[in-house]
């Protein structure tokens, strides 16, 4: 955009409308700022108290490092043991941030909200106060120390959380035409402007605010044309500057159009030709045509088919162009636009997916809908996820509820859950009869209801106070309905207002009987057998997993709190010998690589090369907070990670698998490779990806015959130049796959074999060298089931069998699984461990054990899957093969075989793990459980 220099000899001081003089000399809302800093370097630097999570930034404005162990933080209250301590080890660099987050809760961050009326206080261990900051009021923003780190402390523009203050002003150019420039203040607290500048774009002068010149809380300001040194109409632009010389706003044209071009909706909204012009005034925005009768109309937000959706309607009698439109959930900061060219017909449905959103939506979540010029059209609000999905009844008009089925791009399905289920028309026990069931989560009163056949005559009506429970079945018996059906014959359901809700119809009477498959929600076939009033047994069924093969006790083998949650994927890095070698585990929140070794009582973090309290993990160049799920050690010594996305940029799916070199003593790791596997895999939600990852070397597959899906040969690794010495195998939850790759030197990805591991979600892999076994682990989803799998004749990996998880251990959320080599065995067993992702009871860490091989050098031979009666143990905490499990808490800290795994573990203590995040200069390191991000860190782009 070019610009034309304004006339003029100097620039314009005269008041302008709207603008009063500033009352106070300090940012209203602020009562106080005091810092003692001398020594710590260290102040309060930024602080969001209005949108939820509440967060607080500290900043290390010293030449030095500032160790923060032992600091506390608090708000106004002395709350004792819920005021946060700052944990061992919390050392902020010279020059960057911390923030710490409000965690409601959660032991990761301080469990206190910050109200409208607040004080936060930093102290040093000797209870000395070093910083505080009071306010009296909600920021709209932030509050913020401009100079970033040192001034006194106002409302900040922005929040600009781990980066340095946004000391610009908030004012915005709302409305422009030939006649005047109006300015708005979208913040709640009164805006002083003195000094503000309102230019030609490009020109060095303008017209300059006088001191005392303040704009009141939502208002607006008018500088008309007869003190601007321009006109707006002769040139095509203009700018908001604020006192130091920054450009806040910006707004240009080609030909300033009539009546004025102003913000729609006001102070956020894209710049959009008025209906009329309206200084110092709301805007008078045009609508835009179908914003009054686009609705939205259904909502899936927990990881639908294929992911998360929202679904419009067209209420209206005629098409509506939706191109350029806006979605968004609750975040402001996320939106995605509709595509050019999608236009939905009058009464027709557009469903925007995933994909297409590039976020997902959460259990507490909004759907919002505005039009191209930034107004809001519709909205809908939700607290948790819907058993089905939230759809409006009647579509487009009615209230939203829980839908009785998902309806994906179809009229909302709003009828009662009550479904005809299963049939018996041909004498059976005792007589005929019909199953009703309920497969939604509420109980259905179905009074008045009735049960046809074929003849109108032929009517049962349920009497007052019937009830199909949630889940449940409700059988009408022959003596109920008062007549029999036939052969050829049909069965209806009808509601109390005489709307039809079911039907089926055969020809031949069932050998068994006609029932839905699955039960209550698929197709009618013929049973296996008849099931009345229970759950309808069909063809192909899973069959119930086999006990599991090694000794039935499990045994805690971690410290009590030692990692307080979110562990996630280990992987066994045998020594060589009969001693315990190291367990790597990745804890996923906190995007965190732990180095775990035997101390001859529990599996604690290495002391060595810094990784005491494990090390942070990032993307390539330091960035980013990788949410780690899976591990696995490569024939190089090398780590591979698992992720599904970047815990620093929102809730978008990123399934990417990370190389790090942990060979040597940095604080944090940065990944030497990223493979990108997003778009060569199915679609899943942004925690719904990546969760499993195992590296299986090229001679032990090519030995069992593996075939490679891709060429329709045997695997040759020699046909693949630059990809290592082995194949990764990864496991994707959402889907309940697995897939095996090649990861080339260069970042490219090669996809070998695509394997069905017969699981509704994949959250562990680990491969036995000594029996060839591919082991699939579900967690507490699937009772904890697991998969075993072989390279079979045909040279592809199928399931050969399905274990249940030991009989004394309770259904965990596993999420991670290692079993040790052959060199471990003692007295016939070998220890298996389990990470716990919810740290059941304070441990995250068991054992148990499976068979020794009866053959070790032949793998495959055995996977061990018909013992488990072998006594022994091992010295590393798996010494539980023997017995029945009901010794299996005997050491401190230990599981009872008794526990049936309907405890939820009570509450967890604070250890202050992971409080927050460290920022500065283009890395991203955690250190005592704190992140460290770059300051000038760009958001990671994601495909």
């Amino acid at each position: 955009m070019s610009a034309r220099k304004a006339h003029g000899a100097g620039v314009a001081v005269l008041a302008a409308a709207g603008l009063a003089p500033l009352v106070a000399a300090v940012t209203p809302g602020i009562v106080a700022a005091a810092a003692d800093t001398e020594v710590s370097g260290v102040v309060i630097n930024e602080v969001s108290q209005r949108v939820n999570p509440d967060w607080v930034e500290f900043h290390n404005t010293g030449d030095e490092a500032a160790d923060l162990s032992g600091w506390k933080f608090q708000d106004d209250q002395d709350r004792g043991p819920e005021d946060y301590v700052f944990p061992p080890g919390t050392v902020i660099p010279a020059g960057w941030y911390l923030v710490l987050d409000a965690a409601e809760g959660d032991t990761r961050g301080f469990e206190f909200g910050l109200g409208a009326e607040d004080t936060v206080r930093l102290s040093d261990p000797t209870g000395t106060l070093v910083d505080s900051l009071s306010w009296t009021e909600h920021a709209a923003t932030t509050y913020g120390r401009c100079p970033d780190g040192t001034g006194e402390v106002r409302l900040t523009a922005a929040p600009t959380r781990g980066e340095a203050n946004d000391c610009s002003s908030p004012a915005r150019i709302n409305e422009v035409a030939s006649g005047f420039v109006e300015l708005v203040n979208p913040t709640d607290a009164d805006l002083d402007l003195s000094g503000v500048v309102v230019r030609a774009a490009g020109a060095d002068d303008g017209y300059v605010v006088t001191a005392g010149g303040v704009i009141r809380a939502g208002g607006f300001a008018s500088i008309d044309v007869s003190v601007l040194p321009f006109a707006p109409s002769e040139v095509d632009g203009i700018e908001l500057v604020d006192a130091d010389g920054t450009v806040v706003d910006e707004q240009g044209w080609d030909t300033l159009p009539a009546p004025s071009l102003g913000r729609c909706p006001d102070a956020t909204g894209p710049f959009a030709v008025t209906a009329s012009a309206t200084p110092s005034a709301a805007n008078d925005c045009v609508p835009v045509a179908g914003q009054d009768v686009v609705k939205v109309n259904e909502v899936e937000s927990d990881e639908g088919d294929p992911g998360d959706w929202i679904e419009l309607v067209n209420t209206g009698a005629e098409a509506v162009d939706l191109s350029g439109w806006l979605v968004r959930d609750s975040d402001d900061t996320r939106f995605s636009t509709i595509p050019d060219g999608t236009v939905v017909e009058a009464g027709g449905f557009y469903v925007h997916e995933e994909t297409a959103l590039g976020f997902g939506l959460g259990g507490g979540d909004q759907a919002r809908l505005y039009t191209p010029n930034g107004t809001l059209a519709d909205s809908y609000t939700w607290e948790e996820h819907a058993a089905t999905t939230y759809g409006r009844c009647p579509d487009g008009t009615g209230e939203f509820r829980t839908t009785t089925t998902p309806t994906k791009g179809a009229a909302n399905d709003c009828g009662p859950a009550v479904r005809i289920n299963e049939i018996e028309s041909s004498d059976g026990e005792p007589s005929d009869w019909v199953e009703l069931a309920n497969p939604s989560a509420e109980d259905v009163d179905i009074a008045g209801f009735q049960v046809k056949d074929d003849d109108d005559t032929h009517v049962w009506t349920a009497p007052a106070g019937t009830v199909v429970p949630a889940g449940g079945h409700y059988v009408v018996e022959e003596t109920d309905l008062d007549f029999g059906l036939g052969g050829a014959d049909t069965v209806r359901l009808f509601a109390a207002d005489g709307s039809a809700i079911d039907s089926y119809a055969w020809a031949d009477h069932a050998a068994t009987t006609y029932g839905r498959c699955p039960d209550g929600t698929g197709a009618f076939a013929v049973t296996v057998e008849p099931t009345k009033g229970a759950v309808n047994s069909c063809e192909g069924d899973a069959v119930p997993p086999a006990p599991w093969p090694g000794g039935p006790a499990v045994t805690v083998v971690d410290a009590e709190d030692a990692f307080d949650g979110d562990l996630s994927g280990i992987d066994y890095a045998p020594s060589g010998t009969a001693e315990p070698g190291v367990l790597w585990a990745v804890d996923n929140g906190r995007g965190r690589l732990h180095r775990l070794e035997w101390d001859g009582t529990v599996w604690a973090n290495s002391t060595d090369d810094g990784w005491s309290a494990g090390k942070p993990l990032h993307y390539p160049g330091g960035v980013g907070t990788p949410d780690s799920e899976g591990v696995t050690v490569t024939g190089d010594g090398s780590v591979v990670v698992g992720t599904e996305r970047d815990n620093d940029a929102d809730d978008v799916s990123q399934l990417s698998l990370l190389r790090f070199d942990v060979s040597g003593a940095e604080a944090a790791l940065s990944a030497t490779t990223e493979w990108d596997l997003t778009a060569d895999l199915p679609t899943t939600g942004p925690n719904a990806g990546i969760e499993a990852v195992e590296w299986v070397p090229d001679d032990v597959l090519t030995g069992l015959g593996l075939v490679d899906e891709s060429t329709g040969g045997a695997y040759d690794p020699d046909g693949y130049p630059a990809h290592g010495d082995g194949v990764y195998f990864v496991g994707v939850e959402g889907t309940g796959q697995v897939y095996a790759y090649l990861l080339l030197d260069d970042g490219g990805i090669r996809q070998l074999a695509a394997i069905d591991p017969e699981l509704a979600g994949v959250m562990a892999l680990d491969f036995d060298l000594a029996t060839g076994t591919l082991w699939a682990v579900c967690d507490d989803g699937c009772e904890g089931a697991s998969s075993l799998l072989r390279v079979g004749d045909d040279g592809a990996f199928a399931v050969t069998g399905q274990v249940a998880r030991p009989a004394a251990m309770a259904n965990l959320n596993s999420e991670g699984f290692a079993i040790t080599p052959v060199e471990r065995c003692a007295d016939g067993v070998r220890p298996v461990y389990w990470t716990d992702d919810d740290d059941t009871d304070g441990h995250s860490l068991r054992a148990g054990t499976l068979p020794c091989p009866e053959d070790p050098g032949e793998p495959g031979d055995d996977d061990g899957s018909d013992a488990g009666t072998d006594d022994g143990g091992a010295a590393d905490g798996s010494d539980t093969g023997a017995g029945d499990g009901a010794d299996a808490g005997a050491e401190p800290g230990g599981e009872s075989g008794a526990d049936d795994g309907t405890e939820d573990g009570g509450t967890l203590p604070d250890t202050g793990a992971t409080a927050g995040w460290l920022v500065a200069g283009g890395l991203l390191l955690t250190l005592a459980g704190f992140a460290l991000v770059a300051a000038d860190r760009r958001r990671r782009a994601v495909s």
